[in-house]
């Protein structure tokens, strides 16, 4: 007898990694006893001596990518960087949403790189892989000690969330935003919340997000949303209504991406889908490789978020006519580093 899937998780089971030669696999005819327990998060600390990874991809607009945490407890089925913890010696399944890898020493890593002679200023990403205030940020404060560091030297800074936490730090990101070096997306996949509990079970709400985006604006701060991503068959008819709402709360600009299912992200989604749209499966799946010439995902830069093909052309079509009736301008403000200031760690600011 299998057991059900852990409560409050995307995945269902830990898919094989591909860099792995050796795997473990429960014989069928085995009685499996079901454990009642739910399935525990569990925080391992990462020693990295650098924090900052460059990037060069085409279709990405900053230049360094931050990330205080691998792995994301938010449990989205969907998310391309599921296969990251396969790097790690985990699974894209549950180990990805289970077993999280702390930088504890991110905040100062991240000054001591800022202050070095040799950092060439640059717009930072928080969350280029994966969310920045997950659940454990509550906690932790890693990322509110980042964006601490970043406004005491003016670096600006791209967030990028699905958690209603990043208004705890309205602080730090109004200072960023006085000097014009900060922009937030919140990230909102879906507004009926019953979906998204079940395809985002340990993000916020999103009328939760709704109200965050309102809250961001009202203090000044450049805000935006991520209609990300749309699902070919499950969501992608939202689109209008979620930059309507978004435009309706504070936000100001507007980005939008098509799901992508690369690797073992293929069979956790497949499995959400078979778990939760069983009758519209196929469909979805069709319409995604439809979007992807055939496949379940694409590398090639721009394409791989945008898709190809006649829908993709739609969904683009569709993106800037909604982001014009909203008056929402297309992708984030330009920042510029001619505020950046480099402080010798240690030393006390004069004015």
């Amino acid at each position: 007898m299998t057991p059900d899937p852990p409560r409050g998780r995307g995945a269902d089971a830990n898919p094989p990694n591909r860099f792995e030669s050796l795997r473990v696999e429960t014989d069928e005819d085995a009685w499996v006893d079901e454990d009642p327990r739910p399935l525990r998060t569990v925080f391992l600390k990462d020693d990295s001596k650098s924090v900052l990874s460059p990037n060069d991809a085409a279709d990405l607009s900053f230049d360094y990518g931050l990330n205080p945490y691998r792995g994301c407890e938010h449990g989205c089925a969907y998310c391309y960087a599921r296969t990251y913890h396969e790097y790690l010696g985990f699974s894209a399944g549950l180990d990805f949403e289970s077993k999280i890898v702390v930088k504890p020493d991110a905040p100062d890593l991240l000054e001591r790189t800022l202050a070095a002679p040799g950092y060439k200023p640059g717009l930072i990403s928080l969350s280029g892989a994966t969310d920045c205030y997950q659940p454990v940020e509550r906690k932790l404060e890693l990322t509110r000690r980042c964006l601490e560091v970043l406004s005491r030297f003016r670096n600006p800074v791209i967030v990028i969330t699905k958690n209603a936490l990043v208004a705890r730090d309205i602080d730090h990101l109004g200072e960023l935003a006085r000097h014009k070096a900060v922009a937030v997306y919140l990230s909102i996949t879906t507004l009926d919340p019953a979906l998204a509990r079940v395809l985002e079970p340990r993000a916020s709400s999103p009328r939760l997000r709704l109200e965050t985006l309102r809250r961001l604006a009202d203090a000044g701060i450049p805000t935006g949303v991520s209609a990300a991503p749309m699902i070919p068959g499950l969501n992608d008819s939202e689109m209008p209504a979620i930059l309507k709402a978004a435009a309706d709360h504070g936000a100001s600009f507007a980005a939008y991406s098509i799901v992508r299912l690369p690797g073992a992200v293929a069979d956790v989604f497949t499995g959400w889908l078979e778990r939760h749209q069983p009758l519209a499966k196929e469909k979805i799946l069709g319409r995604i490789r439809a979007a992807h010439g055939g496949a379940l995902n694409q590398g090639t830069a721009v394409t791989r978020m945008r898709g190809s093909g006649q829908a993709a052309e739609q969904w683009k079509t569709l993106f800037h006519a909604c982001c014009r009736r909203n008056q929402l301008h297309l992708g984030t403000p330009k920042m510029d580093t001619s505020m950046f200031r480099r402080i010798m760690p240690g030393q006390c600011e004069l004015f």
